[in-house]
């Protein structure tokens, strides 16, 4: 991995499914088609084509090259699925990805420091920024227009939203 380059996870492996080699994913993201659109991932730090992928409702079930019994399998439990950032899809206007947004800086209106984003949550009511104030204590704020936004590589936020 170049200096540039970053690894954003889409899924981890919870365990082994079968004896063939497959493994049950736990996604990051909506879908699985956010992974089967890979030719190859990173497993843990060792790349490897996909061979196959389908949706297990909650989960998906994977092939990998290289893995092809239930103990290698079970070996991978824990292990990050990751994909190169400059493999991922562009974004449209206002769009993120979550990786792009934790580290950085929030500020308020005047650009005066409050904290760095240090999570972003989602419980099903829209994304929540986890933002670790300048003395350590931590608040979510909901990451919605008039509230907080993404500019110039920070976050401005509204600081009346901060418990």
């Amino acid at each position: 991995m170049s200096g540039g380059e970053r690894r954003i996870a889409l899924a981890a492996v919870a365990g082994a499914h079968g004896v063939k080699g497959e493994v049950r994913l736990k996604l990051f993201s909506d879908s699985v088609e956010s992974l089967s659109r890979h030719e190859r991932l990173y497993i843990g730090t060792v790349e490897r084509r996909v061979l196959a992928i389908r949706d297990g409702g909650k989960t998906a079930v994977a092939r990998f090259e290289g893995i092809a019994d239930r103990s290698a399998a079970e070996a991978l439990r824990g292990s990050l699925v990751e994909v190169d950032r400059t493999r991922l899809p562009p974004l449209e206007e206002g769009e993120y990805y979550y990786a792009d947004v934790i580290g950085l800086p929030a500020v308020d209106g005047q650009a005066k420091p409050l904290g760095t984003v240090a999570a972003v949550e989602n419980y099903g009511a829209g994304d929540l920024l986890d933002i670790e104030l300048e003395g350590g204590k931590r608040c979510l704020i909901p990451f919605k227009h008039g509230i907080a936004k993404l500019e110039d590589g920070r976050i401005i936020l509204d600081p009346d939203f901060l418990a």
